[in-house]
């Protein structure tokens, strides 16, 4: 499902060059479930952004459900990403204004989904995730871990085949990151999806199907 061939990432200004990534190779088959550590700095972030086709590599060649799309222009890679890729971020981005299922809603927005079956849909991945009671709720009228599972809800409403988490039990206590990850792999097991979480928590890395840890951006394990 996920390719990543000699991918090395850069950044430069006038006076440095940062070297985030270096010479990393990766396959994660379809329907694995892969955690990714290492210290702060060592490229985690940039990794997981680089198979969201958030951030390009500097160097390297990235394939993602059988597509070569490394060199994607903007429009075809946004297209890929609304309808191959689902984001769960620690700070959660929901959107105050909006209550719950609209929070859930937008990544049908930009299919041109009608209203009806988006609201069918997103009231769908609320039951997935626990949380249809408190559909017609507001962001700011919800715990941590709540607004963490309309996060989710939001992620996979579009059904995408990749499922991509950056330190999702982050922000949460031990309790919340617990439920947190067992609706992750319920999402694994029961739908397939593939998902690649970045973490700092040994405890929850341990509870997916493989790690890689990275070093000074490379992988050493």
């Amino acid at each position: 499902m996920i390719q990543l061939s000699n991918i090395s990432k850069s950044y430069r200004t006038d006076t440095i060059e940062t070297l985030a990534l270096q010479h990393l190779n990766l396959t994660v088959p379809a329907g694995e479930f892969l955690s990714i550590m290492g210290p702060s700095g060592c490229g985690k972030s940039t990794l997981l952004n680089i198979m969201g086709l958030i951030d390009e590599p500097s160097e390297g060649q990235v394939v993602l459900a059988g597509q070569e799309v490394t060199h994607y222009n903007g429009r075809r890679m946004a297209r890929f990403r609304n309808e191959q890729l689902g984001f769960i971020f620690q700070s959660f981005h929901l959107i105050n204004d909006l209550s719950v299922v609209d929070n859930v809603e937008l990544p049908l927005l930009y299919r041109k989904v009608g209203s009806k079956e988006r609201k069918r849909r997103s009231l769908d991945a609320l039951e997935h995730v626990g949380l249809s009671n408190r559909a017609y709720h507001f962001p700011n009228q919800l715990s941590g871990g709540q607004k963490q599972r309309v996060a989710i809800a939001r992620a996979i409403v579009g059904r995408p085949n990749i499922l991509l988490a950056d330190e999702p039990t982050g922000n949460l206590d031990s309790h919340m990151g617990d439920e947190i990850m067992q609706i992750l792999l319920r999402l694994n097991q029961d739908l397939g999806t593939t998902i690649v979480m970045v973490t700092h928590d040994e405890r929850m890395a341990r509870k997916t199907h493989r790690l890689v840890r990275l070093s000074d951006g490379e992988r050493v394990s």
